[in-house]
């Protein structure tokens, strides 16, 4: 059965477009905020407490210092509410905050969302400091992952 995911992605050396969700932190997360200082990483993933995005989450989290390091900074965005990502967060003590996107807004605006299953496909967005969208990559299968080194290699290029 195929996927059918809804609206078309931002596209490549486009304004990324800005956004506002709540985070894990209790305070809202803009996109624009980061504009000029960091390089953003958005990384959209299906459902909190599942096998890999555990694993990728957790990494985000051990690695957090590397990210820092890369002046980049990850933000982990599903569609599982603030008070189920907290319990995530508390449950595998992570660092990073992640974002909701209960309402699916910003899944649908990155063109990210899976409409059959009402999850976010597992997908990375990669933005430059100027705002500027500059990768972008959905995974095929719900089970693969791209790893920090990759991730952080992407990062690197764009200094």
């Amino acid at each position: 059965m195929a996927t059918t995911v809804s609206s078309t992605p931002p596209r490549i050396g486009e304004l990324a477009p800005d956004f506002s969700l709540d985070s894990t932190a209790g305070t809202p997360v803009r996109l624009s905020e980061y504009r000029g200082q960091r390089t953003v990483l958005l990384a959209f993933f299906p459902l909190a407490f599942t096998s890999t995005c555990t694993a990728e989450v957790c990494e985000f989290s051990n690695d957090f210092d590397r990210y820092a390091g890369a002046n980049g900074a990850v933000l982990p965005i599903s569609v599982d509410s603030v008070p189920t990502l907290r319990e995530f967060k508390a449950r595998h003590s992570i660092r990073v905050e992640m974002l909701s996107d209960f309402r699916r807004e910003v899944s649908r605006l990155y063109g990210v969302l899976d409409d059959e299953r009402f999850f976010a496909r597992r997908a990375y967005v990669l933005i430059d400091r100027r705002g500027v969208l500059r990768w972008y990559h959905i995974e095929d299968q719900l089970g693969h992952r791209r790893t920090t080194d990759e991730l952080l290699a992407r990062i690197a290029e764009l200094d």
